[in-house]
């Protein structure tokens, strides 16, 4: 059985705070077992205080497959991998700038994280993506949810036999939104073989990762492209970045930005 950390102590994290509206937390993911040899990285983003962009490769940078973080823009305060991805390009729904440039995808544990007209934050799910397409104007779409409605655990995560891997273990990137519509961003990194070793693919199941992104407030929540796509950035208040790579270049990326700066035109 795995040795927590208390939720409490989850929930009540100590957010570092690196730029107006964003605050950074890291903690080893348990006391002892399995996952005594993972570590969290936590964003927490504040949706009123700052802005989402979503450069892809495809577009931005003339390549298929080619964001990492060490595309992240001068004025960018973070970023991380989004969504999933097939044959090199985004997997499912994609809009930015109110243009929807792919239609949404089809599965039933798929989501989508979604900035609509009025810069209002959300998480969606598939049966409500429709009623969501004419106020969107950033959205992109992953799988599988781990948290639907008010907190509660898809039910195809609730027993094994439901059409999903309960047991595998990965690296994992996760993407949730609290009640207070603050954004959460968690990135898993194995850490049991010192630096050489935080690529490997190796981490929390998807229930643990469910049962972690309620433990720091989500009320719902997906997992983003993990195994050795996920990585993340984030920018301190002296101006340096602090990044963690992996070897996987991907097809896009979420970018946070101050609130007065756009990326248009990039």
């Amino acid at each position: 059985m795995i040795a927590w950390l208390p939720l409490a102590a989850a929930a009540n994290l100590l957010w570092q705070s690196v730029a107006p509206g964003v605050w950074r937390a890291d903690v080893p993911m348990a006391r002892s077992g399995a996952l005594a040899t993972c570590r969290a990285t936590m964003l927490r983003v504040d949706p009123a205080q700052v802005r989402f962009e979503l450069p892809t490769a495809t577009r931005d940078y003339g390549m298929r497959g080619a964001w990492t973080v060490d595309s992240l823009p001068p004025d960018a305060l973070a970023a991380f991998n989004a969504g999933q991805f097939a044959t090199g390009v985004p997997w499912g729904w994609v809009v930015r700038e109110g243009r929807e440039e792919q239609p949404p995808g089809h599965g039933p544990l798929s989501m989508a994280f979604v900035v609509d007209d009025g810069g209002r934050v959300s998480l969606v799910e598939a049966s409500a993506m429709q009623a969501s397409r004419a106020r969107a104007r950033f959205a992109f779409q992953s799988y599988p949810a781990l948290l639907v409605r008010d907190g509660e655990r898809p039910w195809a995560l609730r027993a094994k036999g439901r059409g999903a891997d309960l047991t595998h273990r990965d690296s994992r990137l996760a993407l949730g939104v609290r009640e207070d519509g603050h954004v959460i961003a968690v990135l898993t990194r194995f850490t049991g073989l010192g630096e050489a070793g935080e690529q490997l693919p190796w981490g929390p199941t998807v229930v643990e990762m469910s049962q972690w992104m309620r433990s720091l407030g989500c009320r719902q929540a997906m997992l983003l492209d993990g195994g050795i796509s996920s990585q993340m950035a984030v920018r301190h208040r002296d101006g340096s970045v602090e990044r963690w790579r992996n070897l996987r270049p991907v097809p896009m990326g979420l970018v946070v930005l101050p609130r007065s700066i756009s990326m248009a035109g990039r």
